[in-house]
Order: structure tokens, then sequence, then C-alpha cells
């Protein structure tokens, strides 16, 4: 039954890990540099960090969407817990009123959606298919 929790409850919990301990101002300090060909400078913040990570989950939830066994149901069900927990989070609570916060929950929503959408659209080819092999 683990495989159906949600990957992206890692990212989240992480933000309210940082966000309650050490406050949002966390999240904009800066931790490296990287000095571009540009000669540009680019700080590297944990909140950058933290949304990158959450970028690299979401493409692995979503290739875990493609899955139509009961896992992957109870996963979608799960992962729109998640998107009202965030987004309860999101309106409610100051430490999480930022963008950080909302690219994660917006992560989190496109993940519930996806999730739906591809298992929508498998149960209707497989559907389709049952129904034309009797022609």
């Amino acid at each position: 039954m683990i495989a159906a929790l949600p990957l992206l409850v890692l990212p989240v919990l992480v933000y309210n890990l940082i966000a309650l301990a050490g406050g949002s101002a966390a999240l904009t300090d800066t931790l490296f540099t990287v000095r571009m060909a540009s000669g540009a400078d680019w700080p590297v913040a944990t909140g950058d960090l933290l949304l990158a990570a959450s970028l690299m989950v979401l493409f692995v939830e979503l290739l875990k969407s493609t899955n139509s066994r009961r896992a992957a149901i109870v996963n979608h069900g799960l992962s729109m817990l998640l998107f009202v927990i965030c987004l309860v989070e999101l309106l409610l609570a100051p430490p999480f009123a930022t963008s950080t916060f909302f690219l994660i929950t917006l992560m989190v929503l496109l993940d519930v959606l996806a999730g739906f959408i591809v298992t929508i659209l498998a149960a209707r080819r497989d559907v389709d298919f049952g129904a034309g092999v009797g022609l």
C-alpha cells in the first residue's frame, strides 16, 4: 500500500518543516551562487532547490499515473486529499503564503488532474477496445 502514497507529500512535508521551524525567510536564504558563462551570478536559495526537487517528483508522479491498478486509484484519492491540505495551508496559514508553496500546491493540483485524466482516458480506451472485439 506504500505505492499508493503520493510522492509529492515529500516536498510538502519538507516545506512544512522549514516553514514551521525556521519561518519562510529560511526559504529565501542563498545557499550558494553559480557563476554563469555570461559573468552574471545566479544565487540559489533553499526554496529554489525545493522547487527543483518538487518538479522531479512531479515527473515521477505523472509516470505513476499511467498505471491503472487499485493502488493508482488510491493514489489519486490521496493526491486529492494532499491538494486540499495544501490549499487550506496556503489560504489560512501565514508561513505558507509564499510563491514557493503556491507553486508546490500547483504541482499537487497538476498531479491530481493528470491522474484523473489519464485514468479516465485509459478506462475509455479499454471500453472502446472491448466494444470493438465483438464486431
